[in-house]
């Protein structure tokens, strides 16, 4: 009887072992197939851009701008009024829709303006959505102690999908027609689509959402967010790090659509070059993530991490300003991305790790939505008036050199701010991370 006892429990055991194990399984092709629709579609979107025209780039970030204005507060809404499971399988059933109605577009109406900004404007609105409902799901499906398990094998899958995106986008439009990229995205997305039926089934969960998560990324809490940076001169200090990373970033990403315009006259060129640069920037990023973020950031400090690559960008921006090649723009795209990614990015969010939760949630949230983007829409049109007014590519490029040095600053300084309030937090021994008052 003892044995037959034992040799259920461990049939049981077993059991829950193998639903485990399927879960993450699927949980990383999951994640795979999402990023590598994402970044299959990427090169078109910047594609589209310069469909659009170079000179007309600020009018797509001022509309990616007030969509974000729109979708955040929606987003939260939704999320906290039905389970997450409805929300997943109708916005990927939608998004889905989407990418074949463009298709449809693409193919009898043919790539005019209209319908390249529209498509340069909703895939911004995608990845911001599919991705943070990815995660949330995924917050839902795993309990805390088998997150820390397995949430590193599952990211991996979206790093390989980030990776294999960019290599077929690039065949795709080597040999066919760009509508095909759009199959062959929404072919991935509906893969995920099965996915997360699969992992549904598995799964016995309750699919709900914690509500009081979501009224932080309403709109009454951005502008909660605005009364804390108001009152901290260290989220001072972080916004106007924020605000010249953006600068400089579309200051990149404009002077990289004039020359690309200027210099690859056929579509199936710059889709090819998009491609390329994404797989680059995603490679370096992926392997550096690996192997040298935390080593780097231990070894030389928060402080110098954070104004590396700023003081790199400036440097770059000097032979950018002397020589407006496309090799030149090229290289110092994949640095500056790949070192976001790498670098930047891990370290920004160490600085909100001395930061109260109010502040995480509201704060944070106000600045990497209405901050970042308002700074590109805002940089867009300074851009696009010095071009008005006949300043070149070289010109600017200089203009920005500054800035860049400035950047590094800020990032220096905000470096040696989280290492007094991280000292100081250790020494007074206190927890000082106080509830959200809604």
């Amino acid at each position: 009887m003892k044995n037959l006892f034992e040799f259920l429990k461990l049939s049981k055991f077993r059991q829950s072992e193998n639903r485990q194990m399927k879960l993450v399984g699927c949980s990383f092709f999951y994640f795979f197939c999402l990023l590598c629709s994402y970044f299959i579609l990427r090169p078109l979107r910047d594609e589209m851009g310069i469909v659009n025209g170079a000179v007309n780039m600020q009018w797509l970030f001022t509309g990616t701008f007030v969509a974000m204005l729109f979708i955040v507060p929606v987003f939260g809404w939704l999320m906290a009024k039905t389970s997450i499971k409805r929300v997943l399988i109708f916005s990927y059933a939608f998004f889905i829709a989407n990418i074949l109605l463009f298709y449809f577009l693409f193919e009898n109406v043919g790539i005019t303006k209209p319908v390249a900004i529209a498509f340069f404007i909703w895939l911004s609105v995608f990845n911001l959505f599919v991705v943070s409902l990815f995660w949330s799901f995924m917050a839902d499906v795993f309990t805390g102690k088998t997150s820390k398990r397995f949430f590193g094998i599952i990211a991996s899958g979206g790093s390989l999908g980030a990776l294999t995106g960019p290599l077929i986008a690039n065949y795709l439009a080597q040999q066919f027609a760009v509508n095909v990229l759009l199959l062959a995205a929404v072919s991935f997305l509906f893969l995920a689509l099965c996915c997360i039926y699969i992992i549904l089934s598995l799964s016995d969960k309750k699919y709900t959402y914690n509500t009081e998560i979501n009224r932080s990324i309403s709109t009454k809490q951005l502008f909660k967010g605005i009364q804390n940076i108001a009152k901290s001169r260290y989220l001072q200090s972080i916004v106007i790090f924020i605000l010249l990373y953006t600068t400089i970033s579309t200051i990149l990403y404009f002077e990289q659509a004039h020359v690309v315009e200027n210099t690859l006259v056929q579509q199936n060129q710059r889709l090819a070059y998009f491609s390329k640069i994404d797989f680059s920037v995603n490679a370096i990023a992926i392997i550096g993530q690996l192997l040298l973020t935390g080593k780097i950031i231990q070894k030389f400090g928060l402080a110098k991490v954070l104004a590396s690559v700023p003081f790199l960008m400036g440097l770059g921006l000097f032979f950018l300003g002397t020589n407006s090649s496309l090799w030149v723009i090229a290289v110092l795209m994949v640095v500056h991305r790949a070192g976001n990614f790498m670098l930047l990015r891990p370290s920004r969010e160490i600085l909100y790790t001395v930061t109260s939760l109010e502040e995480k949630y509201k704060s944070k949230n106000f600045i990497d939505t209405a901050i970042y983007r308002g700074g590109d829409a805002l940089v867009g049109w300074l851009f696009a008036g010095l071009v008005a007014i006949g300043w070149g590519l070289g010109a600017i490029a200089f203009l920005a050199i500054p800035l860049s040095f400035i950047w590094s600053f800020v990032g220096y300084s905000l470096g040696k701010q989280q290492y007094r309030k991280e000292n100081a937090l250790t020494l007074n021994n206190t927890i000082y991370e106080n509830s959200i008052k809604s």
